[in-house]
């Protein structure tokens, strides 16, 4: 943790995060702080602890259960708000079926992350980290700089069960709320360099109103050195609000989100390409090709993948 800050600060700011957490919020507050999107988190974090699991594992993430432990012990306690021990089965249910697929995208990310680092890519920026722990569970090619974006509740939940994790690259923690709040300026203030080519993983942006969502992609613009890549999924048979309604509950959950238009648009690839960026679809079936597992063969869904021209 040296190219841009130096380690001990990091650590100071960690630490702070922790404090946070063990003087403001017990497990108690867990299933009124960890609702709506931070509950897709919670479930990614199911998923990935099963994963784990299993001696034909796709990842290792030795720190998944970690995550669900805590949130279960909250969920099902005693004191927990009305209805969280439902809402804590509702999560479940859902992990498992999303399982085969949302599994497969765990491993496709970490594919992505490591060839960024062996290609030219050294600075990259989770934009909605949630629990997931690149910046542990990995081992890199080359040297790299990994920028997490997620809400502060989320890491007042996230950095103590961290403390004794050994990082395996640079890391920093930006606090912020990508629909609301300028996170480009935290970005930069902890030593991001827009000159450094990047490789974003958006896993919030695309479930913000439209126009968040496209101011989002504005700032991503304006950070990024040419070569920089950002892929952004596409939905067609396997769209999560669509998963949503096959598990009894599950829409719920996510109920206080507005029903407004979300994510990009669709006509996101030409506007992306309208800002200096070319765009190449992926089928999610041609992504998972070489996992051993059954994904299905829909050719809709998939990623497309943005690299940052030389506008000069």
């Amino acid at each position: 943790m040296s190219l841009a800050w130096p380690h001990s600060l990091l650590t100071c700011r960690q630490v702070m995060i922790a404090a946070t957490w063990r003087g403001h919020m017990t497990g108690s507050q867990l299933p009124t702080t960890l609702a709506g999107p931070p509950l897709t988190a919670v479930g990614v974090a199911v998923i990935r602890a099963r994963e784990n699991r299993r001696d034909d594992r796709l990842y290792a993430d030795p720190y998944a259960e970690r995550f669900v432990a805590a949130v279960q012990r909250a969920y099902l306690d005693p004191s927990a708000p009305e209805n969280a021990a439902e809402t804590w089965n509702t999560v479940l249910r859902l992990a498992d079926v999303m399982y085969e697929t949302r599994t497969v995208g765990v491993r496709l990310v970490d594919d992505g992350l490591l060839e960024a680092a062996s290609s030219g890519r050294p600075q990259i920026v989770l934009l909605g980290a949630g629990l997931d722990t690149h910046a542990f569970r990995l081992t890199w090619p080359a040297p790299v700089r990994l920028f997490e974006i997620d809400l502060p509740a989320l890491f007042a939940f996230k950095e103590p069960l961290l403390r004794d994790a050994v990082e395996t690259c640079e890391r920093h923690v930006v606090a912020a709320d990508l629909g609301t709040d300028d996170w480009s300026e935290g970005l930069l203030a902890n030593g991001f360099d827009p000159a450094t080519p990047t490789h974003w993983v958006d896993h919030a942006l695309m479930t913000l109103p439209t126009a968040s969502a496209r101011a989002g992609f504005e700032a991503i613009t304006r950070l990024s050195a040419p070569g920089s890549r950002y892929g952004f999924p596409v939905m067609g048979s396997r769209s999560f609000s669509t998963t949503l309604h096959t598990v009894d509950g599950a829409a719920d959950l996510y109920r206080n989100m507005s029903n407004v238009d979300r994510g990009l648009g669709d006509d996101a690839r030409q506007w992306i390409e309208s800002l200096g960026w070319s765009t190449a679809f992926t089928s999610f079936a041609e992504q998972a090709a070489h996992c051993p597992r059954d994904v299905g063969s829909d050719s809709d869904s998939g990623t497309v993948t943005a690299t940052r021209l030389d506008t000069l």
